[in-house]
């Protein structure tokens, strides 16, 4: 496992160092053993089988079952190829590139249309934006593009939009279309203008930062990106509601897709990153005779590929190594969070359909007709809660038979799937307490606000 100064003790030369002292080395193994540990435990957590040895009260069981879901279905396709998208922000695109861009001092058109669009394009839920969002923030971003990508990521989701439309109707579904825009660079804004001291601050250093060298061309670079944010898509496709459509239809197809992206990306890391091709064959082999041996358990070739792909670049001097330091850095500031914040989540809250510390029968009972408390109340539930990609309209449906109003239904729409607590607690730690607690309150306060408007004309 190759280090960076940054993880070390050492004083940093300007330069990537290249070893290490023995006691780190380490630290970084033991740090790595205890993660994939705990991971293990989550995924294989034999839940039914605790459940009848030990009396304790149903929310926490509820904590570990969905703690147990968490791990099985987004910590390895969702958030792992994140880690790696994040680490490569950090090494492979040129910091001028981003202050250009979404830097404090660029053009705010420029800043808040590439930050929203780039979020949007992304689709991924309220933790799996986590970090790139740290990504981004870290190489010089503005706070409020960042922010507006932070909340466009998992918000400003096509798919979760065409799906409201259908099963919620197609008046709120272009409400929460309208809202996730508009909130996007709003609340990015709000950001700005609250910070524009530090921001100014910030803009006056980063003007006088040189610019550095480019190793390859833009496009080069954009492909790698492409290939990388396609596998993270792809292999989170997840499956409509009817078995007709386009997005059925790549659904059908999704891991040949992402088999043919990963290829790609095989290809650029040989011919542009200098890797080793016999190295990326020893991947590419295992991974690929795994899935024609497991065509039903996706998981494992995917595992595989990862393991692989961490042992070629964690081995190399240079970019590559950088490439996975960074990664690594990312996973080990933002997995425990997620895993206590998410634990934290079920016991409160359970999972979908179960119940949990707080009595769905209070949410349901809170969140009737239209007034401010009943806006505000769907607005903090939403914020607190953790939805998967597209599992907050079935959730809402759910409520909304139970007599939800209109306005609170859009209220944590525009709340829920763009924060969790699991997601605040990540954001405290790239940004700080006070910046994040202004951030959760814009959520909220907006989405309230959008919430009382909505259901006054729905009427």
């Amino acid at each position: 496992m190759r280090l960076d100064t940054a993880d070390t003790d050492l004083p940093s030369t300007g330069a990537p160092s290249t070893a290490a002292p023995p006691t780190v080395w380490a630290r970084e193994w033991r740090a790595l053993v205890v993660i994939v540990g705990v991971f293990l435990l989550c995924f294989y957590l034999p839940v039914e089988w605790l459940s009848g040895l030990a009396r304790l009260p149903g929310s926490v069981w509820e904590g570990l079952y969905l703690v147990r879901w968490y791990a099985q279905e987004h910590l390895i396709l969702c958030l792992i190829p994140a880690f790696f998208i994040a680490g490569a922000i950090s090494v492979f695109v040129s910091q001028a590139s981003v202050l250009k861009y979404l830097g404090a001092g660029a053009k705010k058109v420029v800043a808040y249309g590439v930050a929203s669009v780039s979020g949007a394009l992304l689709a991924v839920c309220s933790c799996t934006v986590l970090p790139l969002f740290a990504g981004i923030y870290g190489m010089g971003a503005g706070l409020g593009p960042a922010s507006a990508f932070l909340y466009a990521g998992p918000a400003i989701n096509v798919l979760a939009i065409i799906f409201t439309a259908r099963v919620l109707g197609l008046e709120l579904g272009i409400a929460r279309a309208v809202g996730a825009i508009v909130f996007s660079v709003v609340i990015g804004l709000f950001m700005h203008f609250i910070f524009r001291k530090e921001e100014m601050e910030k803009a006056k250093i980063q003007a006088r930062m040189p610019e550095p060298e480019v190793k390859r061309p833009l496009w080069q670079n954009a492909l790698f990106f492409a290939s990388l944010v396609g596998v993270l898509v792809f292999a989170n496709w997840g499956e409509p509601a009817q078995q007709t459509g386009l997005w059925y239809a790549v659904y059908s197809v999704k891991w040949v897709i992402t088999s043919v992206v990963a290829s790609a990306l095989a290809v650029i890391l040989v011919r542009w990153f200098d890797l080793e091709l016999w190295k990326v064959a020893a991947v590419v082999v295992p991974t690929a005779v795994s899935a024609l041996l497991l065509p039903g358990q996706p998981l494992i070739p995917f595992a595989v590929a990862v393991i692989g792909l961490s042992l070629i670049t964690s081995t190399r001097a240079g970019e590559s190594g950088d490439w996975f330091a960074e990664s690594w850095r990312f996973a080990k500031q933002i997995l425990p969070l997620l895993l206590a914040g998410v634990l934290i989540a079920g016991i409160l809250l359970g999972r979908p359909g179960q119940e949990g510390l707080i009595p769905s029968a209070w949410v349901s009972g809170a969140v009737g007709g239209n007034s401010l408390f009943a806006n505000f109340f769907a607005s903090i539930a939403g914020a607190l809660m953790y939805f998967a990609t597209l599992t907050e309209v079935p959730i809402l449906q759910g409520l909304i038979g139970n007599g939800m109003g209109a306005g609170p239904a859009l209220a944590l729409l525009l709340a829920g799937p763009a924060l969790s607590l699991p997601n605040m607690l990540v954001i405290r730690s790239v940004i700080g307490t006070r910046k994040t607690a202004v951030y959760v309150a814009l959520v909220v306060v907006m989405s309230t606000v959008a919430g009382l408007i909505y259901g006054t004309i729905h009427g």
